[in-house]
């Protein structure tokens, strides 16, 4: 609280950095001269939207005016103390005590705690790739194949002596034909584990593919918000990162989606409902009269100037695997597989029409973070009355500070929520399927 004082003072300090005059910089984030002012001289308190809007007006981090440059220290001092070694308990409470009068040592516990999370993040995507990656898998299964297959035709030839020649050609052709499709697949194994060594390298699948395009373009695409709007063919074409045919009919896929939910909530009305209501997707899709999964989409491909700050949103069909995700900062999400077993998201799924909300705290790396999870689940008869039953469920994911400052929503009991089991933290889960290699 004490840092929190002294925002306005970091406003003024980094608008003289970069001599900008108070009327220029309240022009830019909407607000008057005479307000900015009273921020400036810390006599007004600053919220997250006014903080983010002066942050980007600055050029620097919400944090770096909210908390000083001291504010990473801070943050990463608490990360440490949040999961302590056996028999150790930091006093948390003293902290910035602590930092303020060791400011060197805190320095150095701080990046060693930083160097710690980027190894445990390297930690968690490769062994979660190496349990759960279906390319993996079928590579794995493909050399074990071609070496059963070599094995056993050359113990014949071994073991036999009066093969007729045409039979021992065929043999030494199946060994040939075998030694090679284990060759090919041996390089393309090795070469999967070399890009595995960078995160974020080597897209094994067509969603991940999908995903990293739509990240790329922010999830939003102005093209479709038209009357007349491009046809998905031309907007997918030449992109990098659809690199598969698969990839590309994902894509089209979500562009008529993205399509039919711009139509039936533009822009203009969802902006309208949101200064009105806050990013509540029950109460905008009361309020706009459309269904809350069209409501959840379309909070998820909203331009950055629009949208929530902080916002993802996951999905799942009946058998609770992932079918889209957009990551929130600091809500990690897992590559392949099932998620957490106490995501709001797999409440819903099994209560099709019923809102689920529930507040949610991370656990393990980043862990104290709290987020807000709205869960819905959709379930349709596209086949009609004789046909099976499709689910869909969505959970919007939001930060709760900035949620719970802008709606000023009561406290909660939150719910304590990992990844997935393989890479959580959490001993004492009720739902916890297998060991976490973490533990």
């Amino acid at each position: 609280m004490r840092r929190q004082a002294l925002t306005g003072s970091r406003v003024r300090d980094r608008r003289l950095l970069l001599g900008l005059k108070q009327s220029d910089l309240a022009r830019t984030v909407g607000i008057s001269s005479a307000y900015l002012n009273l921020i400036e001289h810390n006599r007004r308190r600053v919220g997250a939207e006014l903080l983010q809007a002066l942050a980007d007006a600055l050029k620097v981090e919400p944090t770096t005016l909210a908390e000083g440059a001291e504010g990473a220290i801070f943050d990463a001092l608490r990360e440490a103390a949040a999961a302590p070694e056996p028999g150790i308990r930091p006093e948390v409470e003293t902290v910035e005590d602590f930092a303020s009068r060791f400011p060197g040592w805190a320095a150095l516990l701080a990046a060693r705690q930083g160097q710690v999370a980027r190894l445990s993040r390297t930690v968690e995507t490769l062994s979660e790739r190496m349990a759960q990656d279906p390319f993996l898998a079928a590579s794995l299964h493909e050399v074990l194949s071609a070496i059963t297959a070599v094995r056993s035709t050359s113990a014949i030839l071994a073991e036999t002596e009066d093969i007729e020649p045409e039979w021992r050609t065929r043999f030494h052709r199946n060994i040939h034909e075998d030694s090679l499709r284990l060759t090919t697949v041996s390089t393309a194994l090795v070469s999967w584990l070399d890009q595995a060594q960078a995160p974020e390298a080597g897209l094994a699948s067509p969603q991940e593919e999908l995903e990293s395009w739509l990240l790329a373009r922010g999830h939003h695409f102005p093209q479709l918000e038209r009357t007349t709007a491009a046809a998905a063919e031309t907007i997918i074409a030449g992109a990098p990162e659809l690199a598969s045919e698969a990839a590309r009919t994902l894509a089209l896929s979500h562009l008529a989606t993205y399509r039919a939910d711009a139509q039936a909530l533009p822009l203009a009305a969802i902006q309208k409902a949101l200064a009105e209501a806050g990013p509540d997707p029950l109460k905008l899709s009361q309020m706009l009269g459309v269904p809350m999964a069209r409501v959840l989409r379309r909070l998820a491909c909203l331009p950055e100037q629009i949208a929530p700050a902080g916002l993802g949103l996951v999905a799942c069909d009946a058998t609770g695997t992932l079918t889209f995700r957009r990551t929130a900062p600091g809500f990690s999400l897992p590559r392949f597989g099932a998620a957490c077993a106490l995501w709001p998201l797999y409440e819903a799924l099994v209560q099709p029409g019923m809102p689920v909300r529930r507040v949610l705290e991370t656990s393990g790396r980043g862990a104290g973070a709290r987020f807000i999870g709205y869960a819905w689940c959709d379930r349709t008869w596209p086949a009609g009355f004789d046909g099976p039953g499709v689910s869909q469920a969505l959970m919007l994911i939001l930060p709760l500070t900035a949620e719970a400052e802008s709606r000023g929503r009561l406290a909660e009991v939150p719910r304590i929520v990992g990844t997935s089991c393989r890479i959580c933290a959490e001993a004492r889960c009720v739902a916890r399927r297998e060991p976490s290699i973490l533990m």
